[in-house]
């Protein structure tokens, strides 16, 4: 409920006898800020028909729990109760997250009834799996929230980037000097995880090159894991060809020490001295060998000369669009929740306002499809 509120929705509760057995309706009344139902009769001064009125007012449900009760329920159009009638009444997108006792869910009435609901239209996330509350280990759990946070927004994005198959990277490279040593950066990876959380949202294909970051994998994107620059550009490469827009948002090191060490380097002794060697660039190779039609978006992370370094980046790798942004920023730079960008295209400017990075990455999005539209 929290963190329905927290998304700015506004929620309005529906229990079945069942729920009130575990919840009082008093806590949801609380949480929510808004009355709760759960009598089909009740007696009500202004004379609504709750099961009606209920799904209209709404943007959609979510059934969470979804029991095995309910599931059956709502697969044979029963409206035997104030959630399965408003259910029936509702011309808005529903969403279930089935929860139950694994052997439950798996039984062939369970499975059927899920697919009866697919097929009617209704959204089914799948269920976890784990320690169930019966102590059994298997599927039935709860969906996590982040997947079902995604389903919901999902619901209400553009699918403007539907058919479109998009390559992110993310997140720093490590360059190793000896078995416990790396060169890398302060990136923590949220940008390019967000660009990529936000592509999926609205219908695009994705698949994320991520250097190490502790961030958790958006849902419905494909991950591929890397370490250094020379493996990051291997993959990027592996995939550019059958990919409609790349979006290289990664902090690839610039450099990478000329040899790594087979051994730790002690103190005592040493030589303080590093010597290096450049990384491939891998925006520019992707620049010198892009197919017709395919769209290229660069990132500068820069201390000073903001624009103009992003507009040499533009030429000299041969991009459609720049993101440019300070890294001294205290609100802006590294390992922050927001960000404030400028987008760079050959044509025009445009500064954006300081936004979450989530929001900050759908305008990105808005920009390509711009482009793609050919309206850049």
């Amino acid at each position: 409920m929290r963190c329905l509120a927290r998304e700015e929705a506004r929620v309005t509760v529906v229990m079945t006898r069942a729920a009130e057995q575990f919840i009082s309706r008093l806590t949801f009344g609380a949480l929510s800020g808004n009355r709760v139902h759960g009598d089909m009769f009740a007696d009500d001064p202004a004379g609504i028909m709750a099961h009606i009125t209920l799904s209209r007012e709404a943007d959609c449900v979510l059934i969470a729990p979804a029991t095995a009760q309910t599931i059956a329920r709502l697969a044979h159009g029963m409206a035997d109760d104030l959630l399965s009638a408003t259910v029936l009444a509702a011309d808005i997108p529903v969403v279930l997250c089935p929860a139950m006792n694994t052997n439950m869910l798996r039984h062939p009435a369970t499975r059927d009834n899920l697919e009866r609901l697919r097929g009617i239209g209704y959204t089914v996330i799948e269920p976890a799996s784990g320690t169930l509350a019966c102590g059994e280990v298997g599927a039935g759990r709860m969906p996590g929230w982040d997947l079902v946070r995604e389903t919901l927004l999902a619901l209400f994005a553009d699918q403007d980037l539907e058919g479109r198959r998009i390559l992110i990277t993310a997140g720093p490279t490590r360059e190793p000097l000896d078995p416990v040593r790396y060169l890398s950066n302060r990136s923590s990876g949220r940008m390019g995880y967000a660009l990529a959380r936000t592509a999926r949202r609205r219908g695009g294909e994705v698949r994320l090159v991520t250097g190490p970051v502790s961030l958790s994998d958006p849902p419905g994107v494909e991950v591929i894991r890397v370490t250094t620059a020379q493996e990051m550009r291997d993959a990027v490469l592996a995939l550019a060809g059958s990919v409609d827009i790349i979006v290289g948002a990664a902090a690839v090191a610039d450099f990478r020490p000329r040899s790594c060490r087979e051994l730790k380097i002690k103190k005592s002794g040493a030589d303080p001295c590093i010597e290096l060697e450049p990384n491939p660039d891998i925006m520019a190779e992707l620049g010198r060998s892009r197919r017709s039609g395919q769209l290229l978006v660069g990132f500068a992370a820069e201390s000073h000369d903001h624009e103009q370094e992003g507009r040499r980046k533009l030429e000299e790798k041969n991009l459609d669009l720049v993101v440019v942004n300070d890294i001294l920023g205290s609100r802006t730079g590294f390992d922050v929740e927001t960000n404030q960008v400028t987008l760079l295209t050959a044509r025009d400017r445009r500064q954006l306002p300081l936004l979450s990075k989530e929001a900050t990455a759908d305008r990105i999005w808005d920009r390509v499809v711009e482009l793609g539209r050919g309206s850049g």
